[in-house]
């Protein structure tokens, strides 16, 4: 019973993939990990319940920045799912792949095979869009995509001052076109979150050939002679050593795939050699390469009392359990958006995108604020800066180091481009269609601010916007991490298939992409 021919570490949104692809065939056992334990969780499963998981311990890895020079030292919060389904089971459902280009261009700088003509057919095979297939999109997909149940009138509000202010209108941000104001699409099922589990795990969980073990932290990935051979785990307080006898899969995202690397002797042998790990490969580019996309929160007070900062908990509760999943509690919250062409964008792509909230949100929603109000989230879709993940200790139960390195591009472009950012916020929500909503400000506090009292307010308030890549960045150069088949340089057995690998940020939310990832590299494995 620990003996399997694929061990997958991670069951969030690719390993969930990896799970159920790979167990399709009855020949092959297959062991999947995941150091959470499972999603029971009501507020996981009704939509507007991730305003609540914030604060609902067990789920989360609750990871912290080191204090970011940029960003007045403020240490800032990094939320990942540790539950089955990872960060889709927490994340806010916004369904998107990103521009096409951004794909391209990784098979430009070394991922051959991951341009987008390449990966278009593994998001529509992923995809169960109900608004059936065409050139864009698959129907039959394990991840359902839908359109959202309600919608807060304030979003449509949001939907109209961005055409008011020359946006264009966009009813398919993953067709045709990435630009333009709309709703976004949901990776929702019945008006319930679709999770990577929901969609892939839970369905095949009955599997003879396939065991999933929850509270299981894996420690060590183990080798033979340069070869991968098993893991070392803590399941539920045992300790054990599984065997793979074809590979290793690791899936742990953007934090704990290099963070596990290395505590495996796989990364920069200095840094190992100081934390008392042995080198089985000095792999210099693990852990380097990390990129997030920083978000900047425009908010201002609504003179209607419409939004769901006071909605009563019991009634949407109520309506959604005991109503067929209706009314606010089917809401992702983050309803509308938009991808914006700033007058800095070096090429055709959009640069800025956009969240709308017809609530209140400061500090992740930690900090809850008095009355009624609005928020746009706006980030810049391609930062220069780089950060990395580093180890704080050689011990697996401790968290690493992670020095996100936020605006430290050398000619400040990230700053110009956050600014840009807070200035779209501002002019779609000075529009016409607010009129009748438009409060007092509350962030920043005034209107009458120029770029420096601008570039203050990011210092003061950017946070994450839950995008971390790169940390295994993959590639055709020796320095890359994971070779364009995602196998681990320098070893044999081993690959890595989740967020870390890609090379740059894509131009939007990164769980669709993962997902994408973990379809594509299911086929790799099998045709090996």
């Amino acid at each position: 019973m620990h003996a399997f021919d694929y061990i997958i570490i991670g069951a969030g949104s690719a390993g969930c993939v990896l799970a159920n692809r790979l167990s399709e065939d009855p020949n092959v056992r297959v062991l999947l990990l995941e150091a959470g334990g499972r999603d029971w969780h009501p507020f996981i499963h009704m939509p507007a319940g991730l305003a609540k998981l914030s604060g609902t311990k067990g789920v989360n890895w609750d990871y912290y920045t080191v204090a970011e020079k940029q960003l007045d030292n403020r240490t800032l919060w990094w939320p990942r799912g540790k539950v089955l389904g990872g960060s889709s089971s927490i994340n806010a459902m916004c369904y998107i792949r990103g521009h096409a280009r951004d794909y391209d261009d990784w098979a430009a700088h070394g991922a051959t095979g991951w341009n987008w003509a390449s990966v278009l057919p593994y998001f529509k095979r992923s995809e169960g869009n109900v608004r059936g297939a065409d050139a864009y999109h698959g129907a039959e997909g394990p991840l359902t995509v839908s359109d959202l149940r309600y919608v807060n009138p304030l979003t449509e509000v949001f939907v109209e001052a961005g055409r008011q202010a020359g946006i264009p209108h966009n009813r398919d941000f993953n067709g045709a076109s990435l630009e333009g104001v709309g709703l976004y699409q949901v990776t929702q099922r019945d008006g319930a979150r679709c999770s990577a589990a929901v969609g892939y795990l839970h369905p095949v969980r009955a599997r003879k050939n396939l065991v999933v073990r929850t509270d299981a932290m894996v420690t060590r990935i183990t080798f033979d002679k340069g070869r991968t051979n098993g893991v070392t785990a803590v399941v539920r307080g045992q300790a054990y050593h599984f065997e793979a006898t074809r590979e290793v899969l690791l899936s742990g995202g953007a934090i704990n795939s290099p963070h596990l690397l290395m505590l495996s002797g796989i990364g920069p042998a200095r840094e190992l050699q100081r934390h008392g790990i042995a080198v089985v490969h000095d792999a210099p580019g693990v852990g380097e390469n990390l990129q997030d996309h920083l978000d900047i929160c425009t908010l201002e007070h609504s003179t209607q009392p419409i939004t769901y900062d006071r909605i009563s908990d019991v009634k949407v509760a109520y309506d959604y359990f005991l109503r067929g999943h209706s009314g606010a509690g089917s809401s992702n919250i983050a309803e509308g958006g938009g991808f914006v062409r700033s007058s800095l964008a070096p090429d055709e792509r959009p640069d800025i995108q956009l969240h709308f909230l017809p609530a209140m949100l400061d500090d992740h929603g930690r900090h809850r604020l008095r009355g009624d109000g609005y928020t746009v989230h706006a980030c810049f879709l391609r930062p220069r800066s780089r950060g990395r993940i580093a180890l704080a200790s050689g011990r697996a139960g401790d968290k690493p180091r992670i020095e996100a390195n936020y605006l430290t591009d050398p000619d400040g472009f990230d700053m110009r481009m956050m600014v840009e950012c807070a200035k779209v916020s501002r002019t779609i929500l000075a529009q016409k269609a607010f009129d009748p909503y438009r409060g007092e400000p509350i962030f920043p506090a005034r209107r009458d601010l120029d770029d420096r009292d601008l570039e203050a307010f990011v210092r003061a308030k950017a946070e994450t916007v839950y995008h971390p890549i790169g940390t295994c960045r993959m590639g055709s150069d020796a320095q890359s991490v994971v070779d364009p088949s995602l196998r681990v340089r320098g070893v044999e057995g081993l690959r890595v298939i989740d967020a870390s690998v890609m090379p740059a940020l894509v131009s939007g939310n990164t769980n669709a992409p993962t997902i994408m990832i973990a379809e594509r590299a299911s086929d790799l494995i099998i045709r090996a």
